[in-house]
């Protein structure tokens, strides 16, 4: 991004991240009283991903960015869900 391009969000896409940030903090709390065994682990990760998604992209203006950050992007989220089935792996098999 250009130090000189600004990119203005609406607040109106500010108030439905911030619903659907809600929304997911509640499926979150949710999902706890639920018994999934192992599953529940998994099911609060993947909705804290999607939490994490919403926040850089909208608040950290990374929709913004080039083709190249994005790739650098995924590349490290690709680590990330590694580490996470790596980690989920020793839970699931102790």
């Amino acid at each position: 991004m250009h130090p000189e391009t600004v990119h203005i969000t609406s607040y109106r896409t500010h108030l439905w991240i911030l619903i659907t940030l809600l929304a997911l903090t509640f499926v979150t709390i949710t999902v706890t009283w639920i018994d999934l065994s192992a599953l529940t682990v998994l099911v609060a990760l993947v909705i804290a991903s999607v939490k994490a998604y919403l926040v850089l992209t909208n608040f950290m203006h990374l929709k913004f960015e080039s083709s190249l950050f994005r790739v650098f992007i995924g590349m490290v989220l690709a680590i990330y869900v590694l580490v996470i089935l790596f980690t989920l792996s020793d839970y699931l098999f102790r």
